[in-house]
């Protein structure tokens, strides 16, 4: 058979109880519930962090983006796509963030990838990844021209060593997330910061999880340190779809040049990008929605049984370390039929014999919701 490998592959994934498969969300209005199958969940899974996902503020503006610009961008930003809606939400996020320049993607993933090989064009280029850095940039690296090496998890120590070797390379880039996607703990941006200014490399974050959640403002990782380059999310907290790179004038000007990933793509919608403007205005004046969170979090990790393994976070996301796949799917089952929906994340999203439930807690949660949720973990895990 022609490609015969697929078949291979994926029966050896459901041999490994690493097999994924298509799940249709019914949900009708976005929340803290999920309907599978025609059966409601408390939803534990989402990455609607602040609850914005269906706001009528934010819906509101959607429609009013659809009636001036359009739902589709209907081109390139470098032909005929880039709207004043686009120009408008990459003033409001160099605003907040304080930085000069500001580039939309379509995903994270793809904005991950684009920085990665335009600044790693060059063979002269080294890049420094933590080893939890997300797929997308580990993908952009090591497609790259440049050499990589990767650091420890907030090794701080280890990339110093492995800087303070490369004094004669011009062109350093060392890169992490603000929170880990997996885990939920945070980088040591200050620390990372202060490396990158000692060692004149430059800082780049994927704050995709930390952008809305972290900081007075939601400003995510750009509230401990001023960051070369961040990129985020407009989809987890903030609530609408997307991407975007904050950098300085001139990576600016050399991405629109240079970058393929943002030259052949088509803009992003110009209606999402004015719901985004509404999002964003949210996010800096609605502190009770960080607030929540924390205090949720907290209840969360007191409820738990101390027979629990849970990862030490200040993020939303809380990881209960399961180890075994089998195991973390069956709890995942046993969580199901309690109607808790909590993803099992297993191989090779995780490392070997880390397999675990990755618990987020968002802001449209409640105390009763905490409560239970503690409890049906303490009885499926016991």
């Amino acid at each position: 058979m022609t490609f015969d490998f697929i078949r291979t592959d994926v029966k050896e994934q459901k041999i490994k109880s690493r097999y994924r498969q298509l799940v249709c969300n019914n949900t009708t209005n976005q929340g803290k519930e999920i309907v599978i199958k025609g059966k409601s969940y408390l939803n534990f899974s989402s990455n609607d962090y602040l609850g914005l996902n269906n706001h009528s503020e934010i819906n509101k503006a959607l429609q009013e983006g659809a009636d001036k610009f359009g739902t589709c961008a209907s081109s390139s930003s470098l032909v005929t796509g880039y709207h004043y809606a686009h120009q408008a939400l990459e003033d409001d996020i160099c605003q907040w963030l304080n930085k000069p320049k500001c580039l939309l993607f379509s995903s994270g993933f793809s904005a991950n990838l684009a920085i990665f090989h335009a600044l790693g064009k060059s063979k002269q280029s080294h890049f420094y990844l933590d080893k939890l850095s997300h797929a997308s940039m580990i993908d952009g690296a090591y497609q790259s021209n440049a050499k990589v090496r990767r650091f420890n998890h907030n090794d701080i120590e280890q990339l110093t060593t492995l800087l303070s070797s490369a004094t004669t390379i011009p062109d350093k880039l060392i890169a992490s997330e603000g929170v880990f996607s997996m885990d939920g703990c945070q980088a040591k941006v200050k620390a990372l910061a202060q490396v990158a200014k000692d060692q004149e490399a430059w800082l780049y974050l994927d704050d995709a999880h930390s952008i809305g959640v972290i900081g007075d403002k939601g400003e995510g990782s750009n509230s401990f340190a001023d960051i070369d380059i961040t990129m985020a999310t407009l989809g987890k907290a903030i609530g609408t779809s997307g991407a975007f790179l904050t950098c300085n004038e001139d990576l600016h000007e050399y991405l629109v040049n240079f970058s393929r990933h943002y030259i052949y793509s088509t803009a992003i919608s110009p209606a999402i990008a004015w719901a985004t403007k509404k999002s964003i205005e949210l996010i800096q004046k609605e502190h009770w929605r960080r607030e929540k969170i924390s205090e949720l979090s907290e209840l969360f990790t007191v409820l738990l049984s101390p027979d629990v393994e849970l990862v030490t976070t200040q993020s939303s996301i809380h990881a209960i370390i399961i180890g075994d796949e089998k195991k973390a799917l069956l709890i995942s089952d046993k969580l199901k039929k309690q109607g808790v929906w909590l993803t099992a994340i297993r191989p090779p999203t995780v490392a070997v014999n880390s397999s675990r439930l990755r618990v987020t807690i968002c802001a449209s949660h409640n105390t009763q919701d905490i409560r239970y949720l503690a409890e049906s973990i303490n009885k499926a895990i016991a």
